[in-house]
Order: C-alpha cells, then structure tokens, then sequence
C-alpha cells in the first residue's frame, strides 16, 4: 500500500513538473525576445487618416538583431499628440537577425496632425508617427446631383473636430429650421458653425457645399452669395463694426444629409440666407430664401459691386412694362415699410391674393414677369432651378403682381409682390441703417413647399 501510495506521488510531482516547465518555458519564450534597435525612421503604415473618420489599419516597424525568439500580443499603445488610435502588436516569431514587427492601429483620430505612438520591445524603444489628415481624401468630383452634395457634406464632416460636428449637425426639428434672420447674428442668434471659427482649409470645405446648392447664374447663385459676403465685410470696415462681416455666417446641418431621410442645409448671415430641404437625396424646397444689401452698390479691391440690382431691374422692368390701366390694378393703396412674410412670419401668407392676375398680360408681360422669377429660381443648383422656374411658369395665369410706392423701386418703402400658387416674392425698399441712402430686403417664399413643408 505504501508503494502504491509512494509511485502516485511520484507521477503526481513528474506531472506537477512537466506543467510548470511549460508554463515556465513560455513564459521565458515572451520575455526573452531581444533585439538590438527598432528603426522608427523606416516604419511604414498601411494608409493615412482622417480626422474623425473611422481608422483600421496596420503599421510594419522594422528591426535589426532579432534572437529567433517567439513573441506575443501585447497590451494596446494609445496615440499621443492627435489621440484616438491604439496601436496592438500582433503576435509572431523575431527573425534571428532583420525583420519586422507588425501592429494593428484602430481608432478614430480626433484632430488632425501627427498621431504618436511610443513602441518598447526586445529591451529597445521607439516612436511611430501616423499622418492624421485635416481634409477627408473622398473625391468628389465625379459625383453629381444631391449625391455630390451628401459627398461634399461628409467631406465637411471629415474636417471637423467630434465637438464641432456637434454644432453642426442637429436635429431636424421645425424649431431649428426656422432660426434665420435679417439682422446680423450677435442680435440674433443662429444655428450651426460660425466662418469665422472654421480654419482655412475648413472653410473652403464649407463653401463647396454653399457652391454645390447654388446656380452658376452670373450675378446669381453663388455668384451673387460671395458678393453678399463682401457686402457684409464692406459694412464691418465703413461702420458697421465687428458685429457685421463674411466671418459671421453660419453654416448647419438639419438632420443627416445622406441619400434617405430628411435634411436641411441652412447657411445664413445678416443679408443672406439658403435654407434647402431634401428627402430620400431629391430638393423638395428651396425656400426660405433671404437676400438683402446694403449698401446697393459698393467698391472692393477696384471691383464694383451690386449684388441685388439685376433683382431690381427685373421688378422694375415687370412693372413698367405694364399699361396704365393694368398698374392701378396692380397698385395698392397700403404702405409696406417691410416685407411681409420675413423671418419669423411663417405660413402666414394672405389667404386672398391681391393685385393684377397675370392670365390678361400679353406674352412679352408674361416674360417679364418669369424673369423677374427667374432671379430667385437662378440662386438655386440649375437642375433644381428649372425644375422649380417650370412649375411657377406652369401656374402664371393664377398669379399675381402687387406693387406699392414707385415702380422704379428706388424710394423707401417701395415695395412689389409676385404671388402665385406656390410663388411667394417680396422685394421693399428700406432707410438704410448703417450707410446713408436705402438698402433692399427680399424674400422667396412657396406657399405650399415652405420649409419643405413642414409647419410645426
């Protein structure tokens, strides 16, 4: 019995041996994996990043005297400088002599620059910078429609810090996209990024999703925003202080833009403002949409500009191509010191239209009166533009023209009005307020699509 008991005992410590010989032996395998340097200078990554855009990629760290030894995973190295990525050495076998250590690197940066990464192993110790990019890589350019416009908003997106994005993008709600305003934004606040907070290259990121919503009109679309941006800047520099500026603009996001759902761009300042709604990746509104100036005309690096005449004209065109008979139709007896559907007087338009219906004009008056449209619609992309312009043409014979004050539109409290059944136009003369002289409000409107016809 007690050499049964004594050979258990035996077999028991041989086993007790064996196992902490292994376990000891791969202890000493991790541990004992040496080499002689880590050649930061030739490490490799398999792509650059983006700020705020998901990374998952690896990183190739080349080393001399290896020992042959196997190695393990280790626990993950997170980045400095630009911080959000680790980086996890994947296991493997040291060459005996020159080779290479790989690591996995995921993450999302967030900012741009230079990620770090500080890497001991084989008793060395060295550090790997990964390239963080400011502007996302995605390319545009060969995407069209509202599929380049989503393109250039994640573009944005990809610029921006988590925080900034948070400013940016918020819900679609009726509140937030009816924040808009005539007066410049420190008295009255908006929603979004403001210019002057966004850096160079976020700017320009920006301005190609105002480009991208905009038409190629001259003088219109795009073309006439940038004037209004100097316009604003021409304020700021000849009395109209810090308040007004290029600088004070703001640019948001209502809802996602993305190829289903619903979503607004809204960029919007003291004398401009764009609000375009989408769904499911079609334009369903292009209204409101505000444009103002002040002064009418002014002088800027030896360019003059005049933003808002060609809208003048063609209203004073419209009306002086009426008869006399027709203009006292048209004319009415009230006094518009302002317009009357502006900021903050939503979906209140007259129940009764009032004025000349445009079903008696002649042909050549028609055509005044669609240009005179054509002025707003041209602010638009020009697919959308001809779109809308072909529905408001559609409906001419039931809209109609309002004036008030002069036909040349030039004196303050002037004041025209198309109104169709979607069309909504105001244009009114005002006392300026920072200059001497008038300066001009606008508005378009949609009866029905306002808003893209959300109401609450």
């Amino acid at each position: 019995m007690n050499k049964k008991k004594l050979i258990l005992f035996g077999a028991i410590a041989l086993l007790m041996t064996i196992v902490f010989a292994c376990s000891n032996n791969d202890d000493s395998t991790s541990s004992s994996a040496t080499v002689t340097s880590l050649t930061s200078g030739s490490a490799t990554f398999s792509s650059t990043a983006t700020i705020n855009a998901i990374y998952s990629g690896t990183a190739t760290l080349p080393y001399t005297g290896g020992n042959g030894t196997t190695y393990v995973s280790e626990t993950a190295i997170t980045s400095t400088v630009v911080t959000g990525l680790t980086a996890t050495l994947v296991a493997g076998t040291l060459a005996n002599g020159a080779g290479a250590l790989t690591y996995t690197i995921t993450g999302t940066p967030t900012s741009s620059g230079i990620a770090s990464f500080v890497i001991t192993f084989g008793g060395q110790t060295a550090t790997i910078t990964l390239t963080v990019n400011s502007i996302a890589t995605a390319d545009c350019s060969s995407a069209t429609g509202t599929a380049k416009l989503i393109c250039l908003c994640d573009a944005f997106k990809a610029t921006l810090t988590s925080s900034q994005i948070a400013i940016l993008q918020l819900a679609y709600t009726y509140s937030n996209i009816k924040t808009w305003s005539n007066l410049p934004a420190a008295m009255s606040a908006r929603l979004g990024l403001k210019f002057s907070t966004l850096s160079a290259a976020q700017l320009v990121a920006a301005k190609a999703i105002i480009k991208e919503m905009s038409g190629t009109t001259v003088n219109e679309g795009y073309d006439e925003i940038q004037q209004l941006w100097l316009a604003d800047d021409y304020l700021a520099a000849n009395g109209g202080n810090s308040d007004y500026g290029s600088g004070n603009y703001y640019l948001a996001f209502f809802g996602t833009p993305a190829t289903t759902g619903t979503f607004e761009i809204m960029m919007t300042g003291h004398h401009k403002t764009v609000a375009n709604t989408y769904k499911d990746a079609t334009l369903i509104a292009a209204t409101p949409h505000f444009a103002a100036i002040e002064p009418l005309s002014f002088t800027t690096n030896g360019t003059t500009y005049a933003p808002i005449n060609q809208e003048k004209a063609a209203f004073a065109a419209m009306l002086t191509g009426l008869s006399t008979t027709q203009l006292a139709t048209a004319k009415s007896s009230s006094t518009f010191s302002d317009l009357l559907l502006g900021p903050n007087a939503n979906w209140s338009f007259p129940t009764t239209k009032s004025g000349l219906i445009c079903s008696g004009l002649t042909t050549s008056q028609k055509t005044l009166v669609i240009n005179a449209i054509k002025t707003y619609t041209d602010d638009i992309d020009d697919a959308n533009a001809a779109i809308i312009l072909a529905t408001y043409t559609s409906e001419l014979d039931n809209t109609y023209i309002l004036y008030s004050g002069t036909t040349a539109l030039d004196t303050k409290n002037d004041y025209v009005r198309i109104d169709g059944p979607h069309v909504w136009i105001e244009f009114s003369v005002q006392n300026g307020v920072i200059m001497s002289g008038v300066h001009h409000h606008s508005v378009w409107r949609d009866r029905v699509n306002d808003y893209g016809t959300t109401k609450n």
